[in-house]
């Protein structure tokens, strides 16, 4: 969401289209962004934290698993 919203700021701003951007040296800044969030989103996996362990009781892992499917059909 963050590069497809820096993608259409750069187009409306400067009006290069997304291929241009990508052309441009766009791919290795998206491929590195991809890398760095991925890993990112991993490091508490790696760490042995789960996702039960931090679960209060309003907000469980259960309620955010509705919650993400309930705002896909909305």
């Amino acid at each position: 969401m963050i590069g497809f919203v820096a993608a259409i700021t750069v187009d409306l701003v400067r009006g290069d289209y997304l291929v241009a951007q990508l052309a441009n040296g766009g791919l290795s800044w998206f491929v590195g962004t991809l890398v760095i969030l991925s890993f990112a989103s991993l490091v508490p996996l790696f760490k042995g934290i789960s996702v039960e362990s931090k679960s209060d009781e309003v907000m469980t892992s259960s309620t955010e698993m509705w919650n993400g499917r309930l705002a896909m059909l909305v």
